[in-house]
């Protein structure tokens, strides 16, 4: 049997048996699986924030190094997407439909329920900003990026598959990358992007049916949901076999556009002159205490807020970090290593902040007018999938606003998932750039059909647990990652 029908048949049996598993049986699946979170960030948060922050200074220093004049590929290769295109694809696949999901929810949720401080005051609403700041900033992006640097490294410079298994052959030898060591890394990577894209799919549809119902006076419920999924799963198919200069570019260009028209006509409606103090306060807050709050964890005081919010979060970019990573790699032929991280780190994270800034104002402005009491916020917080069109609701244009939104939750939602369906088809193809279609279908089938099971069951928060669980030893593959690339760059400068 080849290297590629076991890591394809293994990650598609692992992946199938697990849903199965959380779709009949889902309340011991939930079970299990928070236990094993709970054990996991009880034991080792102290390393997720460390493994965190290196990534990040990793990374920047690399730029800032005299590697970053190394060019992602030979010495006189271009880059192949316009740095718009670039930029586009690679931030619809990192971020996308979470940016929409948690614009309005996540801050008012802090704003509601901050750490050590009371809810619902000038203090919270600080607060709120530069948790939101710290959770989607510059972290995320730092850890998708040394998974993508790494594998556009060996992958375009030094004529590596696209697997997740070649960035370790610095540190482990060739045989041992063609063994059971990389088919390891392989299928961990292809199983961190089912259960990514899969929770995802699931959360995206619930707040696609929301604002439908909102909108239009659909019914909210799963048939809906799953005639959703139907419709989105045909259009995301067209766009995946389309291929990446084609149906992915297109699609992601065009969301950038929309993402910045919401984020302009949003910003016009909304209270300006706050969201421009919120954004320049946020930041300042943000950098200052940026090491604080990265190493944040005290060994005697309450760490409940710390292990639901950064925690979860630093373990969920970790999930995601495989599918990201590959696919961001996969774009990135011809940039130097300093591009690469300008256009994967530090855009990405700027751009993510003003649409906090904006969004997140939305919710608190309510809250510090009185317009709505705190604990109207946080029960907003607690059902994002509503609490972004409850929120336009009270502002001029709203339905405008909720008009778009749905748009590019619809938008976001095919380019996440054409994107993942490429990056499985790649993983189970030994890397190779361009993908058989039929791979493609086949992925792009089990993506939908297991997002339409964990539905019915209720299922895709436990999902969404165990794949952070599963992806706990991927975070010592990044580690290792981080070693192999500075090992061979170091020889590559010294000759």
């Amino acid at each position: 049997m080849k290297k590629i029908d076991i890591v394809f048949g293994i990650s598609l049996l692992v992946s199938l048996i697990l849903t199965i598993f959380a779709i009949f049986f889902n309340e011991q699946f939930g079970d299990v699986s928070n236990a094993l979170f709970t054990i996991i960030t009880e034991n080792f948060s102290w390393l997720y924030l460390l493994a965190m922050l290196l990534f990040v200074i990793f990374i920047l220093a690399l730029a800032c190094m005299k590697y970053g004049d190394i060019r992602l590929g030979a010495d006189d290769s271009e880059p192949e997407y316009s740095t718009f295109s670039w930029f586009a694809m690679l931030f619809c696949a990192g971020m996308g439909v979470g940016l929409v999901f948690w614009g309005v929810s996540e801050p008012a949720a802090h704003f509601a329920n901050p750490m050590g401080i009371e809810g619902g005051t000038t203090e919270a609403a600080e607060f709120a900003f530069k948790a939101v700041f710290m959770h989607w900033g510059i972290h995320p992006w730092a850890n998708y990026a040394v998974v993508g640097l790494s594998l556009a490294y060996f992958q375009f410079r030094k004529n590596q598959p696209g697997l997740m298994s070649s960035v370790m052959e610095p540190l482990i030898g060739k045989q041992r990358v063609q063994g059971w060591a990389g088919k390891l890394v392989d299928i961990l990577a292809a199983f961190a992007t089912v259960a990514g894209i899969v929770t995802s799919l699931g959360l995206g549809v619930l707040q696609i049916n929301s604002g439908l119902s909102t909108m239009l006076g659909l019914p909210n419920n799963l048939m809906v949901q799953i005639a959703i999924i139907v419709i989105v799963t045909a259009v995301f198919m067209w766009s995946a076999i389309s291929g990446i200069n084609k149906g992915v570019k297109l699609l992601s260009n065009f969301n950038v556009v929309l993402a910045l028209v919401l984020m302009v006509c949003a910003f016009a409606i909304g209270p300006k002159l706050e969201t421009v103090n919120n954004l320049v306060n946020g930041i300042g807050n943000y950098v200052g205490s940026f090491i604080q709050d990265s190493l944040s964890l005290s060994a005697y005081g309450d760490t409940s807020w710390i292990k639901a919010w950064r925690i979860f979060y630093w373990a969920w970019w970790i999930a995601w970090a495989p599918f990201v990573g590959i696919f961001i790699a996969r774009i990135s032929k011809g940039r130097t290593i300093r591009e690469f991280v300008l256009g994967v780190v530090l855009a990405p994270t700027i751009a993510s902040l003003v649409w906090f800034a904006i969004f997140g104002t939305y919710g608190i402005h309510l809250g510090m007018t009185g317009t709505l009491s705190a604990e109207a916020l946080q029960e907003i917080s607690s059902a994002p999938e509503t609490g972004l069109f409850t929120v336009f609701s009270y502002y001029p244009f709203g339905r405008f606003l909720a008009a778009a939104a749905i748009i590019l939750l619809l938008t976001f939602f095919i380019t996440s998932a054409d994107s993942g369906t490429y990056v499985l088809a790649m993983l189970s193809s030994e890397g190779n750039l361009n993908p058989p279609n039929f791979k493609k279908v086949i992925w792009g089938a089990v993506q939908s059909a297991l997002a339409i099971g964990l539905l019915i069951a209720g299922g895709l928060k436990p999902l969404q647990t165990i794949s952070i669980v599963a992806a706990f030893p991927f975070m010592f593959i990044m580690l290792a990652s981080c070693a192999a690339l500075l090992k061979a760059l170091r020889r590559e400068k010294n000759g």
